[in-house]
């Protein structure tokens, strides 16, 4: 967490404002599948961004990947209690409690804002998770996305969001081989930045979907 020596505008706020008016892709093509989630692209992405700098850090990160498809395997809804279990692994600590102030991010130019309510916001987020009526790229580009501009943890917070990701996906069925075209900057108010993740999201599922290592168990 950096703080900032200004204080730039609310960007938990923007997110919030924006949240509704999102275009969100209403169509999907994604199969599900009958084997067992398919881990490789998500523990490639963390060795090959965290790996060699920081080896114990990594050894944590996908300890708590083990964790969150061992849970999405059970078919567990996604809630803060569950990622705060992974977030312990992550952190190597006996707690991992909502943040009480407000965090910073991007060397300052993001602040996101605490109020009384923005945990139960937050849950709230998570439960849409399972939208019924909005399809499965559409809601992890969405909670992928609330992850990071609640930005529930002191500390870790992209970690967590791609292990919610990971965590939604094979609660689903769904496997993919390749996450390093999600690695890009987002906004907090950037709308149609978030409807093309959701877009990405859906061509990375189609994709695994088609090739012939679909399937493989690693």
């Amino acid at each position: 967490m950096t703080f900032a020596p200004d204080r730039p505008k609310d960007a938990l706020a923007d997110w919030l404002r924006i949240r509704p008016q999102i275009s969100w892709p209403c169509c999907s093509s994604a199969h599900r599948s009958h084997g067992a989630p398919h881990r490789d692209a998500f523990r490639d992405f963390f060795n090959a961004t965290r790996g060699s700098r920081d080896i114990e850090g990594t050894t944590r990160v996908l300890a708590a990947l083990d964790l969150a498809l061992a849970d999405a395997k059970r078919g567990d809804r996604l809630t803060f209690a569950l990622m705060a279990d992974w977030q312990q692994t992550v952190l190597g600590e006996d707690v991992a409690a909502f943040r009480t102030v407000p965090a910073f991010s991007k060397g300052g130019r993001e602040r996101y804002g605490i109020a009384p309510g923005t945990q139960a916001r937050f849950e709230q987020c998570l439960s849409e998770s399972t939208q019924p009526d909005l399809p499965l790229a559409s809601r992890a580009a969405r909670t992928y996305l609330d992850i990071l501009f609640f930005h529930p943890f002191a500390d870790g917070n992209a970690r967590a969001a791609m292990l919610a990701l990971a965590f939604l996906l094979a609660r689903e069925g769904v496997l993919l081989d390749q996450v390093h075209p999600l690695q890009t900057t987002r906004w907090a108010d950037d709308a149609e930045g978030a409807a093309d993740l959701a877009v990405l999201l859906g061509i990375l599922i189609t994709t695994a979907e088609r090739r012939p290592s679909h399937g493989r168990q690693s």
